[in-house]
């Protein structure tokens, strides 16, 4: 997997990865590509004139009365992939996740969702792409007050148009999915915040959509509650494999969720890969800043740490993949009387990772 910038179709090869993928990548879900999102007068001059789009947001806002929020920000993400979206207030990113099913309608770009995109969609298209196809699950619960846990959770599929009995059925089993089982009668007010946003999760999964997108849902629950909320989320990934595109302001969040991460500041896409390839190859200073305070040791991978094989070297001792993170690696490395090496799936060895590398990261040296 290579870091990229910008358009993530330039792809930017960073040390200790390949430039040559092994096998052919699956189609995306969905394809972002050239997204602009400005609010004002006369919006759609910004895009097609490069003066203006290379102007700051204050000097836009005086020449033209324009704010550009999101700026030509193009990515793919892949069938069951957790895409994160993550910058600081300000960055466009709560915007950017609103484009891509026009409860915000872009400027320019397009947004290819199965291979459609979702820019040349009519209303009733639209509507029934929200009603079958995607779920969002937003900081704000908006769970209805007057209706009961369970009603709440089939309230999409009220919408939709399915029957008492089959809500009720769909409504028990994520209600009982995401921990909520003994609760279907309670009311919004009688729960805690952490339950509350169990609630939105249901019903958000309960219309059992393609794509999930998150928008800061855990930012307002506290801090035990919230990291409980992301376990939770890492286990319906792992049990149900949906696609799902998450916005955050918090890095260790990101890196926790995250198969990849795109960075946005001032709506410029800055960076997009995997979280040690953002710790292990920042694409500027701004990155670079972002991710300083990152244990290396819980996010770099045996990958970027290890040496190349010297005639000098033993070859024989333990063996670890490339993807192992240096903290599970420690024990291993400083035990062995020799350096570990570092192999592929298919056996090749690609290096070795001997007490100084691992030292190295857990002193800080890196």
């Amino acid at each position: 997997m290579a870091a990229v910038t910008g358009d993530s179709q330039d792809l930017a090869v960073v040390p200790g990865t390949s430039a040559e993928p092994t096998t052919a990548p699956a189609a995306p879900h969905i394809s972002v590509r050239d997204l602009w999102m400005v609010f004002g007068p006369k919006a759609a001059a910004v895009p097609a004139n490069k003066e203006l789009c290379e102007l700051p947001r204050k000097e836009l806002m005086q020449r033209t009365g324009n704010t550009i929020a999101v700026r030509d920000v193009s990515f793919d993400v892949a069938p069951g992939e957790v895409f994160v979206v993550m910058g600081l207030s300000g960055s466009g990113k709560s915007t950017l996740v609103r484009c891509l099913t026009r409860l915000i309608e872009p400027t320019s770009g397009s947004v290819v969702f199965e291979g459609e995109n979702l820019l040349e969609a009519d209303a009733k298209r639209l509507r029934e792409l929200r009603r079958h196809k995607f779920s969002m699950v937003f900081q704000n619960f908006g769970l209805l007050p007057h209706r009961r846990v369970a009603d709440n959770v089939a309230y999409g599929l009220e919408v939709r148009g399915a029957g008492r009995a089959e809500r009720r059925k769909r409504a028990d089993e994520v209600i009982e999915l995401v921990g909520l089982a003994g609760y279907e009668n309670s009311y919004p007010d009688q729960l805690s915040g952490g339950m509350q946003q169990r609630v939105g999760l249901a019903r958000a999964l309960a219309v059992e959509p393609d794509l999930m997108l998150f928008d800061e849902p855990f930012s307002a629950l506290d801090p035990l509650i919230r990291r409980d909320m992301q376990n939770e989320v890492i286990r319906l990934h792992r049990e149900l494999g949906k696609t799902m595109i998450f916005i955050t302001h918090d890095l260790s969040e990101a890196l926790k969720l995250g198969d990849r991460i795109l960075i946005m500041r001032d709506g410029r896409p800055v960076q997009i890969g995997t979280g040690d390839e953002l710790v292990g190859a920042p694409a500027d200073d701004y990155v670079r800043d972002f991710v300083s305070d990152v244990p290396k040791g819980d996010v770099l991978t045996l990958r970027w740490i290890m040496r190349p094989v010297s005639d000098a070297d033993p070859t024989d001792g333990p063996e670890l993949g490339p993807e192992v993170v240096v903290r599970d690696a420690t024990r291993v490395v400083l035990e062995s009387h020799k350096p570990v090496k570092v192999v592929d799936k298919a056996g090749k060895l690609l290096g070795i990772v001997g007490q100084e590398e691992i030292l190295a990261i857990v002193a800080g040296a890196r």
